[in-house]
């Protein structure tokens, strides 16, 4: 059963719209979400409709986050493809990968922990990132650290929701784009929305933070 599951969510490409109601002075518009796959796979409309549910039925924690507070956000899902990477999965979802933003937890010489989202393709710049939340120094977390830390795992870890609210800085690129793309919280799921969106939800700031 299981198995037959799993092919059956293999062969489907599913675009699906939400339209949530208008809510007074809030972000609010279409939800949509987009089930990406590799090219060698064949769609089978007779089962749209179950894959419908599936997605729906895995919605992530972020997104459920985002519905609450009405903010427009389109879900990739690439969990049928063979990205792993940042550039990967930038690449798989036909997306720049300077709109796609991984999210970095770092904790600094005090022992407070910041997080930091970059490009895919770029890499953190320590010192700026230091001297942008007045640290003498900061360093990566452990990956080992990073589940009881956040909530989430590497390879999954959002910059919404995490078991404890940190600074949090993107780099100022991400102000040139009308949307941005980063993990929803889960392996395989990203997120695409306006900088704003994410500014309605977990309060991030722009700064110089790569190399």
């Amino acid at each position: 059963m299981i198995k037959t599951w799993l092919f059956m969510k293999r062969m489907v490409i599913l675009t699906e719209i939400l339209l949530p109601e208008k809510s007074g002075g809030r972000i609010c518009c279409e939800n949509r979400f987009h089930l990406h796959k590799r090219s060698d796979h064949r769609l089978d409309t007779g089962i749209i409709s179950e894959e419908r549910e599936i997605l729906m039925a895995e919605k992530t924690n972020v997104m459920r986050i985002l519905d609450q507070h009405k903010i427009s956000y389109t879900a990739h899902c690439y969990l049928q493809t063979d990205a792993v990477s940042g550039v990967e999965v930038a690449s798989v979802l036909g997306e720049n990968p300077a709109q796609v933003f991984k999210t970095l937890v770092t904790v600094g010489k005090s022992g407070g922990h910041y997080v930091f989202m970059i490009p895919v393709a770029e890499e953190l710049d320590l010192k700026k990132a230091a001297v942008c939340v007045g640290e003498k120094s900061v360093e990566m977390v452990k990956s080992k650290e990073l589940l009881p830390l956040t909530g989430y795992i590497h390879g999954g870890c959002s910059p919404i929701e995490m078991k404890k609210s940190f600074p949090t800085f993107i780099h100022q690129t991400a102000a040139d784009f009308a949307t941005i793309l980063f993990s929803a919280g889960k392996i395989g799921w990203q997120v695409e929305m306006p900088l704003e969106g994410l500014q309605a939800v977990q309060p991030v700031q722009t700064a110089d933070l790569i190399v």
